[in-house]
């Protein structure tokens, strides 16, 4: 009997050596997936990102400018349409929670609108407050009025975006816009708030289209009688009687440019669905 080792055919070594390079090659994608989660988290969180919008009005056109003392990575906005820059509403670029907040020497009346995901959007500078703290704001609803409180030299919308504290290069529907060092370089139409609405059948005769939500509104204009409208959006006002019923909810009517209570909408919901807040 010889006394040495039997030595493995080949037929048997093969499949220890496949082993070895199965075992090195899960190994080595375990490692790159590793060394690729930071990344990986970082796409995730971009591709979260809502699809931000200007925060002006829709049609109406500003030109933007950054300076090195700006904070994070913010772009001031000013009208170059012909309209007053003071006073222009301030819209939301995205929906989510607002909160007000005042800084005397710095952002002076300025809102914070958490959109969720860690995603968050500043509007400094506020003339003035349109919706209350905590408050849930649908994108294109109006959050505040241009102004210039606080450390700023003229009437202007200072807008940042952020992720999880971070600012970040701000982009509107998608595109990331240019960082210019002054204005009148870039310019930028807002679609904000413009929206296709929803169609619907409104009831009654003589029904007065109002300039805002309550019944001290100046009237719009009057629908003779039953007229298809398209709603673009909705929110809560003055509580309206009629036929038996109350509501005080009221939708914003794209073509006739005001309000009516959704009373005399023909739907059976109070708060018509599909539609979102104003």
């Amino acid at each position: 009997m010889s006394s040495r080792s039997p030595i493995p055919s080949p037929s048997r070594r093969r499949p220890f050596g496949r082993l070895l390079a199965v075992l090195a090659g899960a190994l080595a994608v375990l490692a790159g997936t590793l060394a690729a989660t930071p990344a990986a988290a970082a796409e995730a969180g971009t591709m979260a990102a809502p699809n931000f919008k200007a925060p002006y009005a829709c049609g109406q056109r500003w030109t933007y400018s950054h300076h090195s003392a700006e904070v994070r990575r913010a772009l001031d906005f000013v009208r170059a349409d012909g309209g007053s820059t003071a006073g222009a509403p301030v819209l939301a670029s995205a929906a989510g929670t607002a909160t007000r907040h005042y800084q005397a020497g710095g952002a002076g009346n300025y809102i914070v609108i958490d959109h969720g995901g860690g995603w968050k959007t500043y509007y400094f500078h506020l003339a003035s407050f349109s919706v209350a703290s905590g408050a849930w704001v649908g994108q294109g609803q109006q959050i505040g009025t241009t102004g210039s409180t606080g450390n700023s030299s003229g009437a202007h919308i200072h807008y940042e975006q952020l992720y999880n504290g971070v600012g970040q290069n701000i982009r509107i529907n998608g595109s990331a816009l240019a960082y210019p060092g002054s204005y009148h370089q870039y310019y930028l139409t807002s679609d904000n708030g413009c929206g296709g609405g929803s169609s619907f059948m409104t009831w009654g005769s003589g029904v007065r289209v109002r300039a805002d939500a309550y019944l001290s509104s100046a009237v719009v204009t009057t629908l003779a009688g039953p007229t298809r409208v398209t709603v673009v959006c909705q929110k809560q006002g003055d509580t309206v009687n009629a036929e038996g019923y109350t509501n005080n909810w009221w939708s914003k009517l794209r073509d006739q440019g005001g309000f009516i209570s959704n009373i005399y909408i023909d739907h059976p919901d109070a708060k018509l669905p599909g539609v979102p807040n104003c």
